[in-house]
């Protein structure tokens, strides 16, 4: 029988599985085995890892192919961790095509493309978002290949302090972070920049930290990291995007979800969070000694996979909606998935208890959207056919060698219309699909315009209404209506399709959010001339 260590020490493997390391359980073998440790060797101890190997298509992989130092661990009878190799490089060095896809630049899309401007998608972000760094600059996402460079150099993360060491040159290169970023140093602070970011959020951007952070950020248990480390700390720790493993169990090659907060959602949901079909959802989640917690598929469901990061969700500081006092990093709102849709999601809020800030002009309490893209598709036509996200946006291609291969640069389907339509909608053109899709989105762009004009005759009108002494009853309510109408347009401002994805809830959701604004203007207009009215 096995000898194990009766003080059991745990080590996290890219986040799958927290394993027992062992004392005696080698003694007697071999030196060569020591000196070399094959599979037979990390079985004895590691069996879960040989259920999930076994008869996998990584089987034949040796351990060395991901782990360095393997004599050091078993020399050490377990206290020193070997090195795991998480660079997706690795992968890519017998996935080259999907590699190659992963790092394709998307030029066609430009890079650092503002959403507030004229031309954007959030032309009146400014005024709109009033108090938020979001309005020193918020900009279209690029590939995934550039999820960490992009976030670390927009003005609003850390004052300008990292940049490019090239320039704009650097701009089209993808590649590892400090390769291609320098630290201009802790006393620089840009004009016009903000000082936020936070370890939370870098969770979605990289696989980096999997095996150096808790389940949901928690602090314990041997985490390097959690919600309350220092964001330099963090960003100068991270030099990779978000990686195969987040995706793909490096064990037993399932397809998987990594995401604690997406976890959580999912099992806090129960029968009905959004990803359930007839009431069960196929995801078994694996607890590791309160560590890491992972969920494992049967087969591939890219909404889950997608949604560990395209979802609505909060990772900063905030206040409580009952009473507006600080919610900080040690609380774990500060790690939240909602998985609501835009109608339901200023409930949740409410009753989480959480606002992210106050407009700087009504002083409503007022939700940062983030990337609902789950959310929005859940329910949807595409949805209920049994699309999943991967067959639009990663369309099948033939590599170089010839071979078929799932194209992983997640392109936008209006590009790869051919690609990534006409299986299922074989008797349309390609113009055809095309013109389809435009005129969805700019028939949700038209009702997201018209909802930031309400908004803005609102966020207008409120201090005018307030000069003229219009009472603290009326105000209140005018807020209230803020805080509805800014939700309700937010989300799709902040969603990636335009409203493709779910076009029938967003007209839905953009009407209402132009009626609630409308009302708030009539509330404030009614009350003004109420007071300037003359007296009998």
């Amino acid at each position: 029988m096995k000898a194990f260590l009766h003080r059991r020490l745990f080590w996290s493997f890219a986040g799958v599985l927290t394993l027992p390391l062992f004392l005696g359980a080698l003694a007697g073998k071999p030196a060569a085995s020591l000196a070399a440790p094959g599979k037979d060797t990390c079985y004895q101890c590691h069996d879960e890892i040989k259920g999930m190997k076994e008869g996998s298509k990584h089987a034949k992989l040796a351990c060395t192919t991901c782990h360095d130092d393997l004599a050091k661990h078993v020399k050490s009878e377990g206290s020193e961790k070997p090195v795991t190799k998480i660079d997706g490089a690795l992968c890519g060095s017998c996935h080259k095509s999907q590699w190659e896809s992963f790092n394709h630049v998307p030029q066609e899309g430009g890079a650092r493309k503002e959403k507030g401007i004229p031309t954007g998608r959030s032309p009146m972000q400014d005024k709109l978002l009033a108090g938020h760094g979001f309005t020193f600059e918020h900009n279209e996402p690029r590939a995934h290949a550039f999820m960490v460079i992009d976030q670390f150099v927009v003005d609003r993360f850390q004052g300008g302090r990292f940049q490019h060491k090239n320039g704009w040159k650097d701009v089209n290169k993808p590649g590892k972070t400090w390769d291609l970023l320098v630290d201009k140093g802790e006393k620089t602070r840009l004009t016009e920049t903000a000082m936020a970011g936070n370890p939370t959020c870098i969770q979605c951007k990289t696989s980096d930290h999997i095996l150096r952070w808790k389940y949901m950020g928690d602090k314990g248990g041997g985490a390097i990291f959690d919600r309350t480390s220092s964001i330099v700390d963090v960003a100068k720790a991270t030099n990779n995007p978000v990686g195969c493993i987040h995706c793909h169990d490096p064990h037993g090659t399932k397809p998987r979800v990594v995401r604690d907060a997406l976890i959580d959602a999912i099992e806090r949901e129960g029968s009905k969070n959004i990803f359930a079909k007839d009431g069960k959802t196929d995801l078994k989640v694996m607890d590791f000694r309160g560590f890491r917690r992972i969920g494992v598929m049967s087969k591939t469901d890219s909404r889950m996979m997608c949604a560990q990061c395209h979802v609505e969700y909060n990772c900063n500081t905030g206040y409580q909606w009952s009473d507006d006092k600080p919610v900080t990093y040690a609380d774990r709102r500060t790690n939240h998935f909602p998985l609501k849709n835009a109608k339901e999601l200023l409930a949740h809020y409410k009753k989480l208890d959480f606002y992210d800030f106050k407009h700087a002009i009504t002083g409503a309490r007022l939700i940062k959207m983030q990337h609902p893209e789950a959310e929005t598709y859940a329910g949807s036509v595409h949805d209920k056919a049994g699309v999943q996200c991967h067959q639009c946006h990663m369309p099948k291609a033939k590599g170089k060698d010839g071979k078929v291969f799932s194209a992983h640069n997640v392109a936008r389907p209006l590009l790869t219309v051919k690609e990534s339509c006409m299986g299922c909608h074989p008797k349309d053109s390609v113009e055809a699909k095309k013109y389809e899709i435009e005129s969805i989105r700019n028939f949700v762009k038209g009702k997201m315009r018209k909802a930031e004009y309400w908004i803005g005759r609102l966020i207008d009108t409120y201090p005018a209404a307030k000069r003229m002494g219009v009472g603290e009853d009326v105000l209140a309510k005018a807020r209230e209506k803020h805080e509805e109408a800014h939700v309700l347009w937010e989300f799709w401002t902040a969603e990636n399709s335009d409203g493709f994805h779910n076009p029938e809830l967003a007209r839905d959701s953009l009407t209402l959010s132009i009626k609630a604004a409308k009302d708030g203007v009539d509330l404030l207009n009614k009350a003004m001339d109420a007071k300037s009215a003359p007296k009998p």
